[in-house]
């Protein structure tokens, strides 16, 4: 299994034309932007290493992720965590509960300061330069098919976190890459790129509005609903609906349309079942009080 060469679909969305790169497919268990950031670990030997030590948030999709690479290697994995809601806790569900049945140690407490030498350390999401490896396959796969499909305006788009996979893929694509900023906000984006590159950074596209991440907005939820209703294909509601908001009013905002544009899927659809069951309490319990 190469976890590699995700097919790449034509689609419509809101009367406009988009190609999707479906790295939600690569594999059922190692998908998305994950799967290429933690790629290098996967394909290489590490003969000295018995542990991964990471952090973040307890429903993260790289914590999945890295569960999953850990049980292929063998290893022990560790993930420090801030808090643990109670809830979760007694009712495991999405990327905590996989994450867990696939190993993971799950630790309430700070990151320790020292590391042993059988031990890696991996930063929060992913953000690392041996990202590098898997987004430069990602960047040929891309060229492959522009070239063979004789696609010479093309722009990138995708949602950032830490900025790692859209950052990289500027540094290896011939073509524009666009991103939005999710997790902070576009100054907080652009001081994570300068951790790993000095230049040649991606396009940000301003967002309407401050959004909080982790937090349930209702165009969110629209905007996730619409997708599938049009495009049949599911996507990822943390990062993929900001990305789509984002993405329709800049393409809706242009006069004249030169280009084709490829969407990268997130994957991180195991995340997806706890936010569903948040959206779904929320806005149908208003909906319900507002009928009543």
């Amino acid at each position: 299994m190469n976890y590699t060469n995700s097919p790449i679909e034509q689609i419509n969305f809101n009367n406009q034309k988009y190609f999707i790169k479906r790295d939600d497919l690569l594999h059922k268990d190692f998908s998305g932007n994950k799967a290429r950031k933690f790629y290098y670990f996967l394909k290489n030997d590490f003969l000295n290493i018995k542990k991964v030590i990471s952090f973040g948030s307890a429903q993260s999709n790289a914590m999945y992720s890295l569960a999953v690479l850990c049980k292929i290697k063998a290893w022990k994995f560790d993930y420090y965590v801030d808090h643990i809601a109670s809830y979760l806790k007694e009712n495991p569900v999405g990327n905590y509960k996989y994450a867990k049945e696939f190993g993971m140690n799950i630790i309430e407490d700070k990151v320790p300061n020292k590391f042993e030498e059988e031990e890696l350390f991996i930063s929060e999401g992913g953000a690392i330069k041996e990202a590098s490896f898997g987004i430069e396959i990602l960047a040929n796969e891309i060229k492959t098919w522009a070239k063979e499909n004789q696609i010479k305006n093309l722009k990138v788009f995708l949602p950032s976190g830490t900025g790692t996979t859209a950052l990289y893929l500027q540094k290896f694509l011939p073509f524009e890459v666009i991103t939005c900023s999710c997790v902070g906000d576009d100054e907080y984006l652009q001081k994570q790129f300068l951790e790993l590159e000095k230049n040649n950074f991606p396009t940000i596209i301003k967002k309407d509005k401050k959004y909080h991440f982790g937090k349930l907005y209702k165009e969110f939820y629209e905007i996730h609903k619409e997708l599938l209703n049009q495009t049949k294909i599911e996507f990822d509601l943390l990062y993929d609906s900001l990305g789509w908001i984002c993405l329709d009013k800049y393409v809706q905002n242009l006069q004249n349309r030169d280009f084709e544009i490829l969407y990268i899927h997130q994957g991180g659809l195991l995340g997806n079942i706890s936010m569903e069951e948040r959206y779904s309490f929320k806005f149908n319990k208003k909906e319900e009080k507002r009928l009543c």
